[in-house]
């Protein structure tokens, strides 16, 4: 079992951003019918999602978090070991994204730097690469940045995902502190790569073409969009997922009750409704983003903390993260976090303008 353990180490900040572009789901009315969106908007819970501006990407979403987190926290940026940036949509094909990000926060050369390519399960990852990154070196603080501009690799005539998919990005930080705890249980099957995938684009097919057809599911898109399977997926969801959670509560011996939060990957509402049934979870208990933000992605489970706590001091909440989807990949991960380090969801239409590269140098 790819479970593992860190003593000494705290997420000591969680902070987000989005783009200011709102788009309705109503808005596909005219499109898909009023049926069909109200349908969906009724069972995914999405109502509206942010969608960034043509050269607005990721890692500038991750940049405002981040940024925003150093400032508000006080960090010196030279005492940063670590800066880990996990997405897909990622800004080149070379170099990392995560080095531009580390240019742009003036991180010092001492800082460790690299991308991770997941998606849905980034936080979960990312805190295990993170946390032992720490625990066997002298790096007393880290960064974790999540982010996705999924509405780029979505076709508008794709009503199975066009409606859902939103952008956003989220850094966290961390620390080593004494006392505290961190867990984390992973898990993969690559049965499933291509339930969730963007067939091109990548070096196994660059040159597909990008003419949009009609697809066996009834969808518009091309090779280069995101397609999904929703069964296999929400399959996937519903077996695999909670025996996760049920392992998890075993390897750490912390039963569900224990939890003041559980942030949930927001896939849609009625996955969250229907862990919550299965593990006697209340719905409070289980902050909600998806109707303003839809499915983020990476981002997802750190946005959920943001937007419900954000506002909130004082509170220390034992949180439950558990993320799963493209890959197929999910995990589980815990820890005590206090509400003063959570800062609320910050917009923006932040362009890093040196980086849009359209003539040779």
């Amino acid at each position: 079992m790819a479970f593992f353990h860190y003593n000494n180490i705290h997420i000591s900040g969680v902070a987000s951003a989005v783009p200011t572009q709102r788009v309705a789901v109503e808005s596909f009315a005219d499109a898909f019918g009023r049926e069909t969106v109200e349908k969906f908007s009724k069972m995914t819970g999405v109502k509206e999602f942010r969608k960034t501006l043509t050269h607005q990407t990721a890692s500038d979403l991750g940049f405002v978090a981040a940024e925003n987190l150093l400032t508000q926290k006080n960090i010196d940026r030279d005492e940063i070991g670590a800066l880990v940036f996990i997405a897909h949509s990622v800004d080149y094909r070379r170099p990392a994204t995560a080095c531009v990000l580390h240019k742009r926060l003036g991180l010092s050369k001492e800082c460790a730097t690299f991308d991770i390519g997941l998606g849905c399960s980034a936080t979960v990852y990312g805190l295990q690469v993170v946390g032992s990154m720490m625990a066997n070196s002298d790096i007393s603080k880290a960064l974790l940045i999540t982010g996705e501009s999924l509405t780029k690799m979505v076709n508008p005539g794709d009503k199975s995902v066009a409606m859902l998919f939103g952008d956003g990005a989220s850094a966290v930080l961390l620390e080593k502190k004494e006392g505290s705890e961190l867990d984390v249980l992973l898990r993969t099957d690559g049965n499933g790569y291509n339930a969730i995938i963007a067939p091109a684009g990548g070096y196994r097919n660059m040159d597909a073409p990008r003419k949009d057809e009609l697809w066996p599911d009834g969808n518009v898109r091309n090779l280069y969009n995101t397609y999904m399977n929703g069964t296999d997926v929400f399959s996937f969801t519903i077996s695999e997922v909670p025996a996760a959670i049920r392992d998890f509560i075993r390897e750490t011996n912390v039963g569900i009750e224990e939890y003041d939060c559980f942030a949930f990957h927001q896939a849609n509402k009625y996955i969250l409704k229907q862990l919550s049934k299965k593990f006697k979870i209340p719905m409070e208990k289980i902050p909600e983003c998806m109707d303003r933000f839809g499915n983020t992605s990476a981002p997802a489970v750190t946005m959920a903390l943001c937007d419900r706590y954000g506002e909130s001091q004082g509170e220390l909440i034992k949180t439950m993260f558990c993320c799963f989807g493209v890959g197929l990949s999910w995990g589980v991960a815990s820890a005590v976090i206090s509400t003063d380090d959570i800062l609320p969801i910050v917009e923006t239409d932040e362009i890093f303008e040196e980086g849009i590269i359209n003539e040779p140098f």
